[in-house]
């Protein structure tokens, strides 16, 4: 990673030179070591997710942030889900220190398990509102769920810098919170909560095992008051978790991290980072900690090592709205959008097995938009005048960057975060590239941070940009989509990086691309070589819905396979393929060979009459006398081709199709579709 750092350090001087602040932020996810159940697999939420996250945070707390504060917070609400998500967020200041000043950080005392009594808590209570000077009416609730838990219930808001405490005349058959799971502080009756005042509420609560703050919904200094009142006063006891909303204004305000329930994953928001060596330290440091908690980045799954089946977008924006590098620079984002739709490999390598039209994350050109509508929309957003373009480049393009649903989320380079003024997280300058997975190795995913970082760098020269969207066609599900093909793609885009004296190590990419497309069979001897590695096939999407996972999962027709062939030059002289009795052509530079085939009959799943290919047969024969030289038997896509003893050749010669047979039909041009 040497020569990475060093063009790394161009890269930002180069940003400096042209007067441009360029933000990134990341989504990486995790799983634990032993992913069972619903959680870690399709569903946002379960037993052990939030004492996972917990413990991550804890852990990156002592890491990175000693002193910052966790808050447990409302996530997103999704449609066909009861409650919102949680979210934790550790929060500290820019320069890096502590917004409050909790007593416990440091003090060796024996306070760690102390919780609070009932007079204790009234205490405290008081004690805030006396330093706030504030009379505060604490009420007190029952929690259904939970017989031995007080809870107070203290009315607080702050208007203008003056707080407001009144009392809350609850009938006592009424005092109590409703079933819904979560902190009490959302689950109040506040149908009841008297007119005359906001529905802000402080909420304490405590049992045997900890006390809890829920804090009021307040703007970003009032909140610090409150925080540092409760603070001075609760050095005898253990240090309370604290749950609540974060102000409008926290994102920019302060450095903010979090942690988060997804389907199958914890997912993980990075602060804001300034450089590409702010989010290279952060990703390394995120991988200690997941270990030390028990948490990683990967699975193990059809016997080998596979993506944690979550993304790790990569965001790129602004430090703040002001400065956003582009709102101001249109033709420059057309460049870069030209640009990823020249380059599949931007899209399909560093992303999951489910790519295309029905993935999380297709292209411009496998969503929604016409490629006219893509093309009238780029030459015209090139063409803008100086200034701030934000409405124009928003309104335009986040209709286009779609799936074929009108999902603006699912789209390789997602703008619904750009300027859309509809969501109340629409409005943040920032771009979103979605075709990523989540990486074993922190450095693998530091160097696809910097190819991207590198490439908008690139692009900031306007003789470097494409003039135009390129006519894919078919192509693009067929060779596009083949490793040998992606891979002399990424070449290409290390090139051009390197003609602009930005070059990037290769060995991190050619790991990836080695890690993505493992090897299903690979044969060597005096006679040659020959590789059979797994291939992308883009899944068709069903139209059932998983009863797990609600609207954020949709079932694919995962049983379409495909592999590549590739072999040298002296194989080819010396030997010939034959696929299930019928021979194969050799592969070559103008044509490439993939072969398509049915593993296995999902239910659902598209063509459910059609049979699966499984077991496959593929013999290597010799040219001059078709005598048999190797025999591979593929059973499973995990498995690989494994070769069949000698003893068995004759019989499963004897057993294959007539070699006479026609050869399978071709889909696309390098595909031969044994299903057709």
């Amino acid at each position: 990673m040497a020569d990475n750092t060093a063009t790394a350090a161009v890269v930002e001087q180069r940003l400096r030179d042209a007067g441009i602040q360029l933000t990134m932020g990341g989504e990486p996810t995790l799983v634990p070591l032993q992913p069972d159940g619903a959680e870690w697999n399709v569903s946002a939420d379960g037993p052990t997710k939030l004492t996972y996250a917990r413990a991550l945070a804890g852990e990156l707390r002592r890491r990175a942030w000693p002193g910052s504060c966790l808050i447990h917070c409302p996530g997103k609400r999704y449609d066909g889900e009861v409650n919102p998500r949680w979210a934790l967020r550790l929060i500290t200041g820019l320069d890096g220190q502590p917004l409050v000043h909790w007593p416990q950080h440091g003090n060796t005392s024996n306070t760690s398990n102390t919780v609070p009594s009932q007079p204790q808590l009234l205490d405290l209570i008081h004690a805030v509102g006396a330093d706030l000077r504030c009379p505060l009416h604490p009420l007190p609730l029952r929690d259904p769920l939970q017989s031995d838990r007080q809870i107070w219930a203290v009315p607080l808001s702050c208007d203008q810098g003056l707080w407001r405490g009144v009392p809350w005349p609850l009938p006592e058959p009424l005092r109590q919170l409703t079933q819904a799971p979560g902190p009490a502080g959302l689950r109040l009756p506040l149908e009841h909560f008297p007119d005359d005042a906001l529905r802000q509420v402080l909420t304490l609560e405590s049992d045997p095992e900890g006390w809890t703050i829920f804090l009021p919904p307040l703007e970003r200094e009032p909140l610090l008051l409150l925080l540092r009142s409760i603070a001075s006063h609760s050095q005898p006891w253990s240090e309370p978790e604290l749950s609540g909303v974060l102000p409008w204004d926290a994102m920019t305000q302060w450095q903010v991290l979090g942690i988060t329930a997804d389907p199958g994953v914890l997912e993980v928001n990075l602060p804001v980072c300034h450089t590409w060596q702010d989010y290279a330290d952060w990703m390394h440091c995120l991988e200690q900690a997941a270990t030390h908690v028990g948490l990683r980045s990967w699975r193990f799954r059809n016997n080998r090592q596979e993506s944690t089946g979550g993304g790790n977008h990569l965001l790129l924006g602004g430090p703040n709205l002001d400065d956003n590098p582009f709102f101001s620079r249109p033709a420059w984002l057309v460049g870069l959008l030209r640009y990823w739709q020249h380059h599949p490999s931007l899209a399909y390598l560093f992303n999951g097995r489910s790519v295309g039209p029905a993935s999380q994350a297709p292209r411009p050109d496998e969503g929604s938009a016409s490629r006219l509508d893509l093309q009238l929309a780029l030459h015209t957003l090139e063409r803008l005048p100086d200034g701030d373009q934000r409405v124009a480049i928003g309104e335009t393009l986040r209709h286009l960057h779609a799936d074929r649903s009108g999902n603006t989320h699912r789209s390789e380079i997602s703008l619904d975060k750009f300027w859309n003024p509809a969501w109340s997280a629409g409005c943040q300058g920032l771009l979103e590239f979605r075709a990523i997975e989540t990486l074993p190795d922190h450095r693998w995913s530091s160097a696809v941070a910097l190819l991207f970082r590198a490439l908008a760098v690139r692009l900031l020269e306007p003789n470097q940009r494409p003039v135009d969207l390129h006519p894919w066609g078919e192509s693009l599900h067929d060779r596009a989509m083949l490793p040998s093909e992606l891979w002399r793609d990424l070449e290409t885009v290390l090139a051009d990086l390197t003609r602009s004296g930005l070059a990037l190590d290769h060995h991190p990419f050619r790991a990836i691309w080695d890690w993505r497309f493992p090897v299903l069979l690979h044969w060597c001897s005096d006679q040659g070589q020959l590789w059979v590695r797994q291939a992308l096939e883009p899944w068709p999407l069903l139209c059932d819905t998983p009863v797990e996972g609600g609207s954020t999962s949709r079932f694919v027709d995962s049983s379409l396979r495909r592999f590549e062939v590739t072999a040298d030059q002296t194989l080819q002289r010396n030997c010939h393929l034959v696929l299930q009795g019928r021979a194969l052509p050799w592969p070559h530079s103008v044509q490439p060979l993939a072969v398509g085939y049915r593993q296995e009959a999902l239910f659902p799943c598209l063509h459910p009459c059609l049979p699966a290919d499984l077991p496959l047969c593929l013999e290597l024969r010799s040219q001059i006398d078709d005598a048999p030289i190797a025999v591979w038997h593929l059973a499973t896509e995990s498995e690989g081709f494994l070769a069949v003893d000698s003893s068995q050749i004759k019989t499963m010669a004897a057993a294959r199709i007539d070699r006479a047979s026609p050869l399978p039909s071709v889909r696309g041009g390098c595909t031969l579709d044994l299903r057709l």
